[in-house]
């Protein structure tokens, strides 16, 4: 491949560099093993030469540009609205608590892989192919989902905006206008028109450049201290009454951390550039951990003043912060929020959609996708695979409103949240000699369990049931799931780090754990149409991986051996 000549765009590293965790079980002991699996990270530096130039600063703009826009400006408002009212900040503390469970997490992997693919490469090299599978489908909810979500979003905002200058205006024309943006039967042009231009940017040259970068997400983040400053400074404390509104209870917390997950994305970001970065052992886990507190904080804050303002009943669901500014009289606070939101956004939709393509060219060399995904063009460019992934995009954020798009891409996230944290256990703890499958079987065990504990704590919570059947069911079920993780503490040893410079999770396998039930817990929590939709986009993933891969063994068999080929064909015939 060519080499790319500018110094900003982030290097393509080869998935081929790593060796399959389980193919090194079959050929060495458990104890060199591990050692090998440590220096991989050694072998990809010395097989690739990379430009490390990102310091923790840039590493923490990426991380908190490609996340705190979409919490703020998209789902809090929705959420307040329809889920959890006062209390949506609680929710914004759930979920930040969960995130930085399994940030943790990536800190370690992010530092021990520094390549292309994240999640998807935990997974590979640590669980197998198909649970790489899940986590490619999962991570392509997070990029191009969330992108199109967000594009969504924007276009909804836009025509909020050109909708409040009609109110102010007698003139035919706004009219026009918004007949334009908004045609009915959930088209949104607007969502289509900053899809394709964040697309054609991308195809026409422009690449991550860290001025722009560290630009755009100060300027970010200083619009979002004004807004959740003057906020608070206008919150009334009777808005805040009740705390946890009666039609919402306490499952409407819960489901408002699901849903809030959404404005999380942006760890996948940071470990995407991993190979960019100056000191990655020690700098992937600080960018991690600060990006974490500062997106937290930011979240907790604006949604306390947001709800604080206005009562949640009059919060927009498209539009909280200008329309709370417009609704207290400040209508030149909510021309700014208006405004800013509106030059924001589009930001966040280029950042996001930028890691997609290289996740498609791991996935793409190692012959899950087609090899067009892998094709670059004259200056090592992913421009194929950015074309696909643009379109579909495009057509996703035009075609389907936000509320559809929120709990899918949600639930993708935990999900592949849930993938590293399993990632981090199966590489510092090992079965006994005696028991070799006993590491695993218990993880698979306490994710069962897990998912169960959930489903049964949601119907005794949420729905109320209070037999005494569900309640023997539900605490069976948690202490089963408690006695699989503390097995895997006791059972199986710990493996010891020769990398000293590498940041290693605290408290493995405990943390982890807690890690992988929380996001769990939170999946159960969605409704029934939410649960379906993730279910059976994972099945058609799985599917469609099964069936292109018995295809491809057809296709393999025939070509090695066509006598025997024409000799079923035969026996078939007869």
């Amino acid at each position: 491949m060519p080499p790319n000549n500018d110094s900003h765009c982030i290097p393509i590293s080869s998935p081929d560099e790593f060796t399959p965790l389980n193919q090194q079980h079959a050929r060495t002991d458990s104890t060199n093993t591990f050692h090998e699996f440590i220096n991989i990270h050694d072998r990809s530096e010395s097989t690739i030469e990379l430009h490390r130039h990102l310091t923790l600063f840039d590493l923490v703009c990426v991380g908190v540009g490609a996340t705190v826009g979409s919490g703020i400006y998209v789902v809090t408002g929705l959420i307040a609205h329809t889920l959890a009212g006062p209390a949506t900040f609680i929710s914004w503390t759930l979920a930040g608590c969960a995130a930085c469970l399994s940030g943790l997490c990536y800190a370690e992997q992010g530092g021990r892989f520094p390549s292309a693919g994240s999640t998807y490469v935990y997974a590979k090299e640590t669980l197998g192919e198909t649970v790489a599978v899940i986590a490619g489908a999962c991570l392509t909810l997070e990029y191009v989902g969330s992108a199109s979500a967000v594009a969504r979003s924007w276009g909804d905002k836009v025509v909020e905006y050109v909708r409040s200058l009609e109110g102010n205006s007698d003139s035919d024309g706004l009219s026009y206008l918004l007949m334009i943006l908004e045609p009915g039967m959930g088209i949104n042009p607007c969502a289509f028109m900053v899809s394709a231009a964040a697309v054609l940017l991308l195809l026409n040259g422009v690449k991550e450049s860290k001025f722009i970068t560290n630009l755009f997400t100060t300027l970010n983040v200083a619009l979002l201290l004004f807004m959740a400053g003057t906020a608070l400074i206008l919150a009334k404390a009777e808005n805040l009454s009740p705390l946890i509104p009666p039609q919402f209870g306490v499952s409407g917390i819960v489901r408002g951390a699901t849903s809030s997950f959404f404005g999380y994305i942006g760890f996948d970001e940071i470990c995407c550039i991993a190979g960019e970065a100056v000191d990655p052992a020690k700098n992937m886990p600080r960018a991690i951990i600060y990006t974490l507190v500062v997106v937290t904080s930011l979240y907790i804050t604006a949604s306390i003043g947001l709800v604080g303002m206005v009562p949640f009943e009059d919060i927009s669901e498209t539009s909280g912060f200008p329309n709370g500014f417009r609704y207290r009289g400040l209508d030149w606070a909510a021309q700014v929020a208006a405004i800013g939101e509106l030059v924001a956004l589009p930001f966040v939709v280029l950042v996001t959609i930028m890691a997609q393509p290289r996740l498609q060219y791991a996935m793409a060399k190692d012959d899950i996708l087609p090899a067009v995904f892998a094709q670059t063009d004259d200056m090592g460019n992913l421009i194929y695979g950015l074309k696909i992934s643009g379109v579909l995009m495009t057509v996703v954020a035009t075609l389907i409103p936000f509320s559809h798009l929120d709990d899918l891409i949600s639930s993708g996230i935990l999900i592949a949240f849930t993938i590293t944290d399993a990632s981090v256990i199966l590489v510092r703890q090992r079965s006994p000699e005696s028991k070799p499958n006993l590491l695993k079987n218990l993880l698979s065990a306490f994710v069962a369990g897990s998912l169960s504990s959930g489903f049964l704590l949601r119907t005794w919570i949420g729905f109320g049931q209070t037999g005494g059947g569900v309640r023997f069911m539900t605490v069976i079920c948690c202490l089963t799931t408690m006695t699989c993780g503390y097995l895997m503490a006791t059972r199986c040893e710990r493996v010891a780090e020769p990398n000293k410079e590498l940041f290693l999770t605290p408290f493995v396998p405990t943390l982890p754990l807690a890690g992988i039930f929380i996001n769990l817990y939170l999946i159960t929590q969605l409704e029934t149409t939410g649960l379906l939709m993730i279910g059976g986009y994972v099945l058609v993933t799985l599917g469609s991986y099964w069936y292109s891969k018995a295809n491809v063994n057809v296709q393999r068999f025939s070509k090695d051996h066509p006598e025997r080929l024409i000799s079923l064909k035969k026996e078939q015939m007869s």
